[in-house]
């Protein structure tokens, strides 16, 4: 594991500028990028205009569309955000009266994006007049070319990054496209799916057509945005506020509802990142294990009992999923092992490759192991063809993968035949005959980094003051959520007296400890046999933890959950 190092959060605003908290929460925020109090205000009002490069053309075309009953075809992506684009779509379509079907690829067979087999695909499924792309499309100019070539119209909207003209589509929404003003470039598809329907809804309201209250639908939009990781600015943080008090008011698809319930968790109780860890991985699991339709069926179901069923089959798929995870990264950590890796000679990047690796999985493993090693990690499956390989990357901070990986592009055309994806995680598809010159050319590229970035930093809000060491703090900064990409929960650190320490099955390690105030609390670090050198004789230990609840025989105290441990 290499070295960890503790580093304060800057401040990226004027923690006098928060008025109405008290100022280490108002420290907190600061750090966060918050100017002032307003932004604690998550009220829908408070949305961006809706002032989106490509906007107009679309809403007209589909306006256009469901006045003439014209086939609309929906072509989403195969993870959660494809999943909550493409049901959010279809639902509020057909609410408006519009024919309204979807098709989403099976990833093993015809890879991402709008290729020409996927516009093939639609028009002899459906032969539709219009299809739409819901996260993803940007880079498909082929794809559109041959749905022009069967007559049809194409939207694209979508949000990954590209810096290319767009395709030649009648209409392309994405905050991401070149010359599109939209203040925030942090919208998953689905937030860009939902600003479409919306001026679409508000467009026919205004002329007395069938419309549909989009808000309605916001559990769609903060699962979708949760489950792939956008960035928490002001913009998504008033969208998956608002998605969460549905959900946590029972004001949800009946597939959220089944999915909870299965998973053994109370909608009022749920919080954001519950969305991410709890809901997001049993409907990846779908498009990882299986197909994508199972997903969207569960989203799209209009009652419990239809909802159900598949609930529970995205539940096994999930259970499935984590036990081929678990071999998968096991059998990468013991090929690492054979290199004899250590802290002083990991290389700047894990690239690693198995034939009988799982295509649904490798993304989830490649985040295991740059987790655990703080490296860019890429890692390969083979793909049906027989000769090509599909790779999943997941990066630290500073290192932007799919940039780096089209600088490859540029410079090797021969090495990289398709990548998309943004600063933090991508996918990319190359020949395998062609691995280990990839290997060597990425890796080339991250030795050519500066040093300083392959240091794992563990940042932290500092110290806490010790007046706020009380359950009502706990209270207070889960009001303050939704916590997550770029917004992150808050860690303090600080050195504390040990009073007493004990072992739980010989794994977990739990503190009692004692402040200078003399107050003592119960602090715990899980998975921490092996994880840190614990010397109890020490009498002291520098703690980065996390303020929790800890209920025990119907009595709550204030328990620090560890994050990291030093002596």
């Amino acid at each position: 594991m290499p070295k960890t190092l503790i580093q304060q959060r800057p401040l990226l605003t004027r923690p006098e500028s928060i008025q109405g908290v008290a100022p280490f929460i108002a420290r907190i925020l600061a750090r966060r990028g918050v100017e002032s109090e307003l932004e604690l205000q998550l009220k829908l009002k408070h949305l961006l205009a809706p002032e989106m490069k490509g906007l107009s053309a679309a809403i007209q075309l589909m306006d256009q569309a469901i006045d003439q009953q014209k086939k609309i075809v929906i072509v989403g992506d195969y993870d959660a955000d494809g999943a909550t684009s493409t049901a959010l779509m279809i639902l509020v379509l057909r609410e408006m009266g519009a024919q309204a079907d979807y098709l989403v690829p099976d990833r093993f067979k015809y890879g991402y994006g709008l290729t020409p087999a996927i516009a093939d695909l639609a028009f002899a499924s459906f032969a539709p007049d219009l299809l739409i792309t819901v996260d993803n499309g940007i880079s498909s100019h082929a794809g559109v070319d041959q749905a022009h070539a069967h007559g049809m119209q194409v939207i694209i909207t979508d949000h990954h990054l590209t810096t290319k003209e767009t395709p030649p589509a009648e209409a392309v929404v994405n905050p991401n496209q070149l010359g599109c003003d939209f203040a925030s470039k942090a919208l998953a598809g689905v937030g860009v799916a939902f600003y479409v329907l919306a001026n679409l809804s508000s467009l026919r309201a205004k002329q007395g057509k069938s419309s549909a209250k989009v808000v309605n639908y916001l559990d769609l939009v903060a699962l979708g945005t949760y489950a792939d990781v956008a960035s928490l600015d002001y913009n998504n943080r008033i969208l998956i506020d608002a998605g969460l008090k549905r959900i946590q008011q029972g004001l949800c698809r009946a597939g959220i509802s089944a999915l909870l319930d299965i998973a053994g968790r109370d909608p009022a109780e749920l919080k954001a990142q519950d969305l991410g860890f709890v809901l997001g991985p049993r409907i990846n699991a779908a498009g990882r294990m299986e197909t994508m339709d199972i997903g969207i069926e569960c989203l799209i179901a209009p009652d419990l009992q239809a909802a159900y069923p598949l609930a529970q089959q995205l539940n096994q798929l999930n259970v499935e999923r984590r036990q081929v995870e678990t071999q998968m990264k096991q059998e990468a950590l013991a090929e690492l092992e054979q290199l004899q890796l250590d802290e002083k000679n990991l290389p700047s990047a894990l690239i690693l490759f198995e034939p009988h690796w799982h295509q649904g999985v490798i993304g989830i493993v490649a985040g295991r192991l740059k987790e655990q090693f703080h490296r860019p990690a890429i890692v390969f499956a083979a793909d049906e063809d027989g000769k090509h390989i599909k790779g999943s990357a997941r990066s630290i901070e500073g290192i932007h993968i799919r940039d780096s990986i089209e600088q490859i592009a540029e410079e090797s055309p021969h090495l990289v035949s398709h990548f998309g994806g943004h600063a933090a995680a991508a996918g990319l598809t190359i020949l395998k005959e062609n691995f280990a010159a990839f290997k060597a050319a990425f890796e080339q590229l991250m030795t050519a980094q500066d040093d300083s970035l392959f240091q794992a930093v563990l940042w932290t809000d500092g110290d806490l003051p010790d007046e706020a060491f009380q359950i009502a703090t706990v209270d207070t900064l889960q009001q303050l959520t939704p916590w997550g990409q770029k917004f992150p929960a808050p860690v303090f650190d600080g050195l504390f007296k040990i009073l007493d320490y004990r072992w739980l099955k010989e794994e977990h390690l739990k503190l009692r400890l004692a402040l200078p105030s003399g107050q003592v609390l119960d602090a715990i670090a899980f998975n921490a046999a092996g994880r840190y050198q614990f010397d109890p004789m020490h009498g002291q230990v520098r703690l980065v933890y996390e303020l929790d609840k800890n209920t025990f025989n119907g009595a709550t105290s204030l328990q620090l959950r560890i994050l990291h441990l030093e002596q």
